[in-house]
């Protein structure tokens, strides 16, 4: 009998999981960046610079931006590498990630661009001095072995990133939950014709660890001084750990 894990709220076969989230990618990778900026009101763009502000990346450093989407992150990296440095963005989903290589393109820069997953990353032990996951972590089925290959690719002292929906402060959680359930799935039909997308997106947040449990997998995956930010009172937290 095949293992289950969940999606959204649903649960379904392991080897399904990766194949029903890139389903949803599929359908919104056109909209994406507008609905970043219409369901968070412009937020994202403030959490995605606070990460790197975090990330102590500097001039020639090597980065790896996973499940990097449409190339925010990997575009701020990159403006801090500069030329010397080395910044690759990975993606399992086809669509996003060639709209990301695309915008990085169309801004002026060419950078390396990579499909695979993220819990079998296709580059050498201890290469990067930082590797981020943004808003990506929560889609991943076995979110332990992910985090083990970012910490397996990170040199001695490299910083992993996580940055991920997570749990707000509790008083406002009826006004969040009514965003989530209501609002969210009616703008995502509105905008890309699929309400279910994004039906899935607020599930999917609720059954993503919080900020302490993901702070324990990520000590438990090996990285050491593990911290976390909440941003927007919790409903985004920056967790930021250690290889040493």
């Amino acid at each position: 009998m095949s293992k289950t894990t969940d999606f959204g709220f649903s649960k379904v076969a392991e080897d399904e999981k990766a194949r029903k989230v890139a389903g949803v990618f599929d359908s919104v990778a056109t909209r994406y960046d507008l609905m970043n900026d219409l369901m968070s009101a412009g937020l994202h763009r403030l959490w995605k610079r606070f990460a790197v502000g975090q990330s102590l990346v500097r001039p020639g450093d090597r980065v790896l931006d996973v499940a990097g989407g449409t190339g925010d992150l990997t575009r701020l990296f990159a403006e801090r590498t500069g030329s010397r440095g080395e910044v690759i963005i990975t993606d399992i989903n086809g669509p996003m990630l060639r709209r990301g290589r695309d915008r990085l393109i169309d801004g002026g820069r060419v950078l390396p661009a990579v499909q695979c997953d993220a819990e079998k990353l296709p580059f050498p032990d201890e290469h990067f001095d930082c590797v981020c996951v943004a808003f990506g972590l929560r889609n991943m089925t076995h979110k332990d072995r992910a985090l083990a290959e970012m910490r397996r690719v990170l040199r001695g002292g490299g910083r992993l990133l996580v940055l991920e929906f997570s749990r707000i402060w509790q008083p406002l959680a009826p006004l969040y939950d009514a965003y989530s359930f209501q609002v969210l799935p009616r703008l995502g039909q509105l905008i890309t014709n699929d309400a279910d997308s994004y039906r899935y997106l607020a599930e999917s947040i609720r059954m993503h660890p919080d900020q302490q449990t993901l702070k324990t997998m990520m000590e438990t995956a090996g990285l050491e001084r593990v911290e976390y930010f909440n941003l927007a009172a919790g409903v985004v937290a920056l967790h930021r750990g250690y290889r040493f």
